[in-house]
């Protein structure tokens, strides 16, 4: 319990707790919104090609906007940048919610692809800068927890309300919990001290020094091998779902129960990587699900795929929180605020070559050739594991 609460004058939160709890509501909206954000998109252009393609489009949109906001990142107060980035994307979400124009839905959802790389780093840098020394794959492990509790919860209630009031609704639930998490993340009190005199500007620089580091590049890769299987589980597979004359209700379901093991492991298991290195647990989770993934190719019942999908959850739980914390002890001091964001366009990237891949197969085979293909990536994330730098954080 001493990671959640401290001893004053009796008890209190931690400041790790604290950030989890702000965290958790934010979250909560961030996944009412992926439970339905593909088939919202299928419900204008009735293609999973195209939805693919729309995905693409955005994931380009965010990989060029972590780069151009370095300055912003560096120069600004990164609690104000958190808090503001909330609030612009609330009402962005209810015209959302009200559009019957494919092209005006684009035009919002770019802003809003924006809006969350600015939340994303800015919340990634807070985190580590409120972590103790040797204590940061412990509090990743924490803060993932907390986050991933909420995409428990979240998928069932965007998915019973998806497919009771539809799914426009979703996006009206996800703006009140977006000024919920505002709130609470005004209430719970957070401050940050760390700006930067002198700017790096010249995005092009920033993206070659950042790749220069051989330790940064693998981070980038394994961290975006994540995002790949993810890529999968929250994009592909509810419209394999919906394709396969299931109801919405199970793409909630669905949703739920992959969470459900990484709330439960996920703490653990990067306390036991701060202690023996992350290395043999990354290999050890891509392995899992490489494994996990070739076994649902050749299984033709919907659920037991679903069912198999939530096991490789336990997989990813090695490493989801893991990668982040391996970035952060890898990089020199004092350079969170410049590469922070480049790193997180590993989402983008990893998750670019994900979509054009996954469209690619879509094309001209059928939708279980992806369970090959994401094998395949994770193989490749074995590969790079294998050669990584290992860290210890603590004995």
């Amino acid at each position: 319990m001493g990671v959640l609460l401290k001893k004053g004058p009796g008890f209190m939160f931690t400041g790790i707790a604290k950030l989890g709890i702000a965290a958790f509501v934010v979250a909560f909206a961030s996944a009412l919104v992926n439970t339905v954000w593909a088939i919202y998109i299928d419900s204008f252009v009735h293609s999973t090609v195209i939805v693919g393609m729309v995905s693409t489009f955005l994931t380009f949109i965010a990989f060029c906007s972590y780069f151009i906001s370095i300055p912003i990142i560096e120069k600004y107060n990164k609690v104000k940048i958190f808090t503001n980035s909330i609030l612009l994307t609330i009402p962005l979400y209810i015209l959302v919610a009200f559009t019957k124009q494919f092209y005006l839905f684009l035009a919002l959802a770019f802003v809003i692809t924006i809006l969350f790389t600015l939340r994303i780093t800015s919340f990634g840098i807070i985190v580590k800068d409120r972590s103790r020394k040797g204590n940061l794959a412990k509090d990743e492990g924490l803060l993932y927890s907390f986050m991933n509790l909420s995409w428990v919860i979240a998928p069932l209630i965007g998915g019973y309300v998806a497919s009771v009031t539809g799914t426009q609704f979703v996006f009206l639930f996800a703006a009140l919990f977006l000024f919920l998490g505002f709130i609470v993340f005004k209430i719970v009190n957070i401050k940050d001290g760390h700006v930067k005199k002198k700017l790096d500007t010249n995005a092009l620089k920033n993206f070659i020094d950042f790749f220069k580091s051989k330790d940064r590049v693998f981070a980038f890769v394994l961290g975006g091998g994540v995002i790949m299987w993810f890529t999968l589980i929250y994009l592909f597979m509810p419209l394999y779902i919906i394709r396969e004359g299931l109801d919405k209700l199970w793409i909630g379901y669905f949703l739920f129960a992959v969470s459900v093991p990484l709330i439960f492991t996920e703490y653990k298991l990067s306390k036991i990587a701060s202690k023996t290195g992350f290395r043999k647990m990354f290999i050890i989770g891509f392995i899992f699900v490489a494994i996990i993934s070739t076994i649902c190719f050749f299984v033709n019942s919907i659920y037991v795929i679903l069912g198999l999908l939530v096991l490789a959850s336990f997989g990813m739980a090695m490493i989801e929180p893991t990668s982040e914390a391996y970035f952060f002890d890898v990089l020199k001091k004092g350079n969170a605020s410049r590469f922070y964001g480049p790193y997180n366009t590993r989402a983008d990237v990893m998750g670019l070559i994900a979509r054009i891949l996954s469209t690619i197969v879509l094309v001209f085979l059928p939708f279980k050739f992806l369970f090959i293909l994401f094998a395949l990536f994770m193989v490749v994330m074995v590969f790079f594991s294998v050669k990584m730098k290992d860290m210890i954080e603590s004995d």
